[in-house]
């Protein structure tokens, strides 16, 4: 006989936030892919379109592992929207610059991500929508600023 579970006594906000960020993350993928950009593609494109960065820096911004985004930035060179070049800063190092093909590809990804974004945003009303976003930007800028390792993934690597 298997033991009773303690009822919880805490709203479950791991399935919260993994099942509003997994539907979210399907409805940008079908999006985008309407102009043939995946999620990881429109974030290196618009990233990169804001300042000089690398590929490691990018990759950083898109919470992407470097062998991710090597595919990434081989798809969007294979499909003329970015090309690798050397760093004015460092000449080892390979920045990311967008071709124009790729800057108006990536403003139509921009209008596109917003658009979810507002229909989202846009099903609750108003002041739960303020609240909503006032309340995930403090968790994101204070105690879920920073990831931790989970000690089974530690163990596995020792």
């Amino acid at each position: 006989m298997t033991a009773p579970v303690n009822p919880r006594t805490a709203p479950d906000l791991s399935y919260l936030l993994d099942r509003t960020s997994h539907v979210l993350r399907t409805r940008m993928a079908s999006a985008l892919g309407e102009i043939g950009l995946t999620a990881r593609m429109h974030c290196v494109l618009v990233h990169a379109l804001e300042a000089e960065r690398t590929q490691a820096q990018l990759a950083d911004l898109g919470d992407m592992d470097k062998t991710t985004m090597v595919v990434t930035v081989d798809a969007l060179e294979k499909a003329g929207l970015a090309e690798r070049k050397p760093s004015s800063a460092d000449r080892r190092a390979r920045i990311i610059s967008v071709t124009p093909a790729g800057a108006e590809l990536a403003a139509r990804s921009v209008e596109i991500a917003d658009g979810v974004h507002r229909a989202v945003l846009g099903s609750l009303p108003k002041g739960d929508r303020d609240v909503l976003l006032r309340a995930l930007n403090r968790l994101v800028e204070g105690e879920l600023s920073t990831a931790v390792e989970a000690t089974c993934a530690r163990r596995a690597r020792q």
